[in-house]
C-alpha cells in the first residue's frame, strides 16, 4: 500500500515540476519516482514492514508483487523510449509522464484488489489516462479517432462490468473475494444471478485484454495512438487486466470452473486464429503488433483454462517475455520514424544499424517462440503445464505458433535485406542514448530472462 502512495505522489510531483519546462528534470523525477515505488514494493513484500498494510482492500502477495514490478519496469521503458516524442511539446511533457504513472497506479490496484470496489477503482484509474494519451497527437485525425473509439468501447465495457458486479452482489451479498467464494461454494450458492454476473464480468475482462471476438477496438486504437502509448497498452494494460482476470476467476469463481472453462477454450482457439491469420495480411507495423498481441492473449488464456498451481506464474512469465519484445519493437518503430508506419520501412535496418537490427530480429524471434530466447520459455511453460489436461488445445496452439513463425520471419527477412537503391525508405535515423538504453535492457531481458526459472 505504501508503494501506491509513493507512486501517486511521484506522478503528482512530475506534473508540477513540468511547469519549469525542463524535460530532463521531469524525466528524472518520473523515473526516480517509479524506481523508488518498485524498490519499496519489493522491500515491503520481503520484510512485511508496510505501515499501511492494514487496509484489507489491497494485498501485495508474491504474484501481485511480480505483476506490479513488471508493470513498473515496462512503464519506465515506455517513458524512456518515448521521451523524444514527449519533449517535443514542453508544455505537456510532464503531463504525458504523469498520466502514464497514474495509469500504472490503476494497474497495480487491479492486480492487488481484494474486493470488487477496489478493482473497479483500479480499472478506471488505469483506463481514463490512456483515453487521453491515445488522442494526444492532436494534429493527427487518426489519433483522435483512436481515442474516441477507445473511450466509447471502454465505457460500454465498463457498463457491462458494473452490471455484472451488480448481479454478483445480488447473488452473494458481498464485494469481497473471500466472501464471494464462500457464498458460491455454499449449497444453493450457484444461482442464475451468479452465472449471469460472472458472464458479464468475463465479457468486460475479455474486452480489456483484447480477446476475440472482443478485439475489434485493438487494431484501430493501436494504429492511431502515439507509438509509446501503443507500447504501454500492449504491455502494462494487458499485465494489469490479465493479472486481475486470473486472480478473480481462480479465487472467487473457482467453484464455477466447469461452467466458464469450456467458454474460455472456445475463445482461446478463436483468439489465436483471429490474431495470427489477421497478422499475416498487415502492412502497417502497429496494426501488425495489434493482431500479434491478440494471438498472444490466446496463448495466455491457456493458463486460465488449465488453472494449475503454476498458472499465475506462467501467465506472468509469458506476458513479461511478450512485454520486453513488444517494447523493443515499439522503440525500433520510434527510431525508424516512418510516417506511414509501413513494415516495408524496416527493410535494410540490420545493415544500417546492426545493433538496432539485431534487437528487432531477436524480439520478433522471441514472439515467435524461438529458443533460447525468453519467449520460447514462456510458451514452453504454458504448453507443458497444459498438455496433460488439454492435449488437443495444445496441438491447436502449436499450429498457430507455426503460423506466427511465418509472419514473424517475413519481417525478419525485411530487416536483413539490402535496401533497394531507388527505395524511398529513409534510413538516416539516429537512435538517442535513451532509446539505445531501452533496447539494451530489452535484449538482456529476452536473452537472460529464462534464467528466472532457475531462481
Amino acid at each position: 500500500m505504501l508503494a501506491l502512495v509513493i507512486l501517486f505522489l511521484s506522478a503528482l510531483t512530475t506534473m508540477f515540476i513540468a511547469f519549469l519546462k525542463k524535460p530532463l528534470l521531469t524525466l528524472f523525477t518520473s523515473v526516480v519516482g517509479l524506481t523508488v515505488t518498485g524498490v519499496v514494493l519489493v522491500c515491503s513484500y520481503y520484510n512485511q514492514t508496510d505501515i499501511l498494510a492494514s487496509y484489507e482492500g489491497v494485498k501485495f502477495g508474491m504474484y501481485e508483487t511480480l505483476f506490479s514490478v513488471a508493470a513498473i519496469v515496462f512503464t519506465i521503458l515506455t517513458i524512456l523510449s518515448g521521451y523524444e516524442q514527449f519533449k517535443s511539446n514542453e508544455e505537456h511533457t510532464g503531463d504525458y509522464m504523469a498520466l502514464l504513472s497514474f495509469s500504472l497506479l490503476g494497474a497495480m490496484l487491479m492486480v492487488s484488489f481484494e474486493n470488487l470496489f477496489v478493482f473497479f477503482l483500479g480499472l478506471e484509474i488505469l483506463s481514463i489516462p490512456i483515453y487521453v494519451m491515445a488522442g494526444s497527437n492532436k494534429k493527427d485525425p487518426i489519433s483522435t479517432e483512436a481515442a474516441l473509439k477507445y473511450f466509447i468501447t471502454g465505457a460500454f465495457a465498463t457498463g457491462v462490468l458494473l452490471f455484472g458486479i451488480a448481479w454478483l452482489y445480488g447473488a452473494t451479498g458481498s464485494f469481497n473475494l473471500e466472501e464471494i467464494r464462500t457464498a458460491l461454494s455454499a449449497e444453493g450458492g450457484l444461482s442464475s444471478m451468479a452465472y449471469l454476473g460472472m458472464l458479464l464480468i468475463m465479457s468486460a475482462f475479455l474486452f480489456k485484454i483484447g480477446a476475440a471476438p472482443f478485439h475489434f477496438w485493438s487494431p484501430d486504437v493501436y494504429d492511431g495512438s502515439p507509438a509509446p502509448v501503443t507500447g504501454y497498452m500492449a504491455t502494462v494494460i494487458k499485465l494489469g487486466a490479465f493479472g486481475a482476470f486470473i486472480k478473480l476467476f481462480s479465487e472467487a469463481f473457482q467453484n464455477m470452473y466447469d461452467f466458464w472453462m469450456p467458454v474460455l477454450v472456445f475463445l482461446a482457439i478463436l483468439t489465436m486464429f483471429v490474431g495470427n491469420l489477421s497478422a499475416i495480411r498487415q502492412d502497417r507495423f502497429k496494426r501488425f503488433l495489434a493482431y500479434s498481441s491478440i494471438s498472444h492473449i490466446g496463448y495466455t488464456l491457456i493458463t486460465m483454462i488449465v488453472l494449475t498451481d503454476n498458472s499465475i506464474f506462467n501467465s506472468w512469465f509469458y506476458l513479461t517475455s511478450y512485454g520486453f519484445a513488444t517494447i523493443a519493437l515499439i522503440t525500433v518503430q520510434i527510431i525508424v520514424n516512418d510516417k506511414g508506419d509501413r513494415i516495408e520501412a524496416l527493410k535494410g535496418l540490420g545493415r544500417k544499424n546492426p545493433f538496432v537490427g539485431f534487437v528487432a530480429v531477436a524480439s520478433l524471434l522471441a514472439l515467435a517462440g524461438v529458443p533460447p530466447l525468453m519467449g520460447f520459455f514462456g510458451k514452453f511453460l504454458v504448453f507443458i503445464d497444459a498438455i496433460a489436461q488439454e492435449p488437443l488445445l495444445i496441438v491447436i496452439a502449436l499450429v498457430n505458433s507455426s503460423i506466427g513463425i511465418y509472419y514473424y520471419l517475413r519481417i525478419v527477412i525485411f530487416i536483413l535485406q539490402k535496401p533497394e537503391e531507388n527505395s524511398s525508405t529513409d534510413l538516416s535515423f539516429k537512435p538517442t542514448f535513451l532509446q539505445m538504453l531501452v533496447l539494451g535492457i530489452c535484449i538482456i531481458g529476452l536473452i537472460f530472462g529464462g534464467g528466472i526459472l532457475l531462481l
